[in-house]
């Protein structure tokens, strides 16, 4: 049985303690997409666990975790990652590995993602992407292009590996300039990477399937979000992997038929990093209240989130491409303190109802929000530990919500902890 869990906004919703909660009864948890871009944050017991390349699944010791080949790894990054939550009483030993055929993000991908990016700012400053310059997108292209390096060459010939790494460089340097870079250097470093990961790296189409055949329960944890998916999102102001359901195939080589449940994790209101039209984004008090009592910076750049209320346009337009079985509603608490809460309904464009969420982001900086006013609960709902205990106000948000995109609330998010998620039958 393989669950999936998807990001249904613009990232940054909360899924990695969904993830917790369900890689405790999981015995494989995967990445599938993404890079170090990404970013988790899990607290475990007081414990503040940041995930960005490694699956959440650590956490659990007995959980199994799997990077799988539609992720790109930096592979310093990998090693950094996985010290730092070693220091935190995690034991990865024989529960960590990487798909053979994931692709490498290199420092010179880091290098062009910055170069890409004040190329774009000097055409014009709003055309800048606002990326995270993890070398993501580069890697990306180089894959496109056929000319990316994957994990088995790191391990095969080094001769081989040398050659490819050359020459994935010197097209880079022919696109954007002979850029200051220590070859030999890296080159060195990587001989002792190609020691250091060889235990961890496994035929992850293999692996995968041998699991599921086991009768392994698998849950995959998605990055980023729907609305940042390369086809779907807000292009061009999106990440470059398949971020919605798809991806999760293509990303671990599983079949469709073998994914059996899709879960999709919503804010309770609206936020997302970097450029691009943002329909109900608040640059307000509202704005600032949500940025301040959620804590919203990024867990990868500590970058200031923009916020602004629920957009059901947006959950409905992401449902419809992932189809969730149900919804985790994340950070409700975040709204305790206001009075009343909009939420945005539909968009309007020259006076007319839109039929659907636009592909054309020109359209989508002038559509007209139709918001419904809903009152506040003006309750400390921290402590709420099941529906029941829940303002009545809370629950005719939240049911608001299920009518309007059609798919019920399962997970309620009540507070940043571990035990902060009210478990609801739907």
């Amino acid at each position: 049985m393989i669950s999936v869990i998807v990001g249904g906004q613009w990232g940054d919703e909360g899924k990695g303690k969904l993830v917790d909660i369900l890689a405790q009864d999981a015995d494989l948890c995967c990445r599938c997409q993404g890079g170090n871009n990404a970013g988790h944050t899990i607290v475990v017991n007081g414990t503040s666990f940041d995930f960005h390349m490694l699956p959440s699944g650590l956490v659990n010791p007995k959980c199994a975790n799997l990077v799988g080949n539609g992720v790109v790894v930096h592979v310093p990054g990998f090693f950094q990652e996985l010290e730092k939550t070693v220091s935190k009483g995690v034991d990865p030993a024989g529960r960590l590995f990487v798909s053979d055929r994931a692709h490498m993000v290199f420092d010179f991908h880091q290098v062009v993602d910055g170069l890409r990016e004040s190329e774009l700012a000097s055409v014009r400053p709003d055309l800048a992407l606002g990326t995270t310059k993890k070398g993501i997108g580069p890697t990306y292209s180089s894959k496109a292009a056929r000319s990316g390096v994957r994990i088995h060459h790191l391990i095969g010939e080094f001769a081989e590996f040398e050659e490819k790494f050359r020459a994935c460089l010197d097209a880079e340097w022919r696109r954007y300039g002979k850029f200051e870079y220590d070859v030999d250097a890296e080159l060195n470093r990587y001989k002792e990477y190609a020691l250091k990961i060889r235990p961890y790296v496994v035929d992850g189409v293999k692996y995968i399937h041998e699991s599921f055949a086991a009768g392994k329960r698998i849950l995959v944890e998605g990055s980023q979000a729907t609305m940042l998916d390369i086809d779907f999102g807000t292009y061009p102001y999106v990440t470059s992997s398949s971020t919605s359901v798809g991806g999760v195939c293509t990303g671990l080589g599983v079949q469709p038929r073998m994914v059996s449940k899709v879960y999709g994790v919503v804010k309770a209101y609206t936020t997302r990093v970097g450029a691009g039209p943002f329909p109900t984004e608040q640059l307000n008090a509202v704005g600032d209240h949500l940025t301040d009592v959620g804590r919203e910076y990024g867990v990868t750049t500590g970058r200031r989130r923009r916020c602004g209320w629920l957009d059901l346009v947006v959950v409905r337009y992401s449902n419809m491409i992932n189809g969730y079985d149900s919804i985790n509603l994340t950070k409700l608490d975040v709204l305790d303190q206001l009075p009343e809460i909009k939420v945005g309904v539909a968009y309007k464009y020259n006076g007319e109802v839109l039929s659907a969420f636009p592909a054309d982001l020109s359209l989508l900086a002038k559509v007209e929000v139709v918001y419904e006013t809903l009152p506040g609960w003006n309750t400390d709902i921290s402590k709420c530990t099941s529906w029941d205990e829940l303002p009545h106000n809370a629950q005719k948000y939240i049911t608001f919500i299920e009518d309007n995109v059609g798919v019920k609330v399962e997970w309620i998010g009540v507070g940043p902890g571990r035990n902060s998620t009210i478990h609801r039958q739907v």
